[in-house]
């Protein structure tokens, strides 16, 4: 098994990335504790880089980062990189949204995660980008997934994220979409 060290301290999503790697020779591992990157990017592919190169380098190790959140046409594509800031909780960021939104007719937005693999000198390998498009329901749908996923209508599957099953929002999502992007370039690098 090959190991790529994941830039996060969060085993939720170590555990959610490492069904997308299911089939294949890689297995992922929590950064230090320690080691803190801050996300000063203006992007999300920008924070992706900083968070796996750096990573990277800090460990010696092949890294993976992601960076991914909302972005609401009506609202210049806010919150964007700042979509886990947005709010002190999950119902404080969707009332947010819902509140800046109002009225607006235009309800159109996209998830999107950006997916960066370093090399163990902190330089990018690879790199890939997914987009789930839907749009911003004016109430909350649905009682399962986490984050926007209640007000985050996807009309491809006629549900929300929250409305989902796992298997659903992991084909669909934004990351399942960087991931089948991903996954091609990952199992062609030479590793050795």
């Amino acid at each position: 098994m090959k190991t790529l060290v994941v830039a996060t301290g969060n085993p939720g999503k170590l555990k959610e990335m490492q069904r997308y790697l299911a089939e294949t020779d890689w297995k992922l591992q929590l950064k230090p504790s320690e080691l803190d990157v801050e996300e000063t990017g203006e992007t999300f592919i920008a924070n992706a880089r900083l968070k796996a190169c750096q990573v990277a380098e800090a460990t010696g190790k092949w890294a993976i980062a992601d960076d991914s959140g909302l972005a609401v046409t009506a609202l210049d594509g806010a919150p964007g990189i700042f979509s886990a800031r947005y709010g002190k909780d999950d119902g404080d960021r969707i009332d947010r949204v819902l509140r800046e939104l109002g009225p607006h007719p235009d309800r159109s937005a996209q998830f999107i995660c950006a997916m960066v693999v370093a090399r163990p000198d902190g330089s990018v390998a690879l790199e890939a980008e997914g987009i789930c498009p839907g749009e911003i329901l004016p109430s909350p749908r649905g009682a399962d997934g986490f984050g926007y996923d209640p007000i985050f209508f996807v009309p491809e599957a006629n549900r929300t994220f929250a409305e989902m099953t796992p298997e659903q929002k992991h084909q669909l999502s934004h990351r399942g979409r960087a991931f089948a992007l991903l996954l091609p370039q990952l199992q062609a690098l030479k590793i050795g």
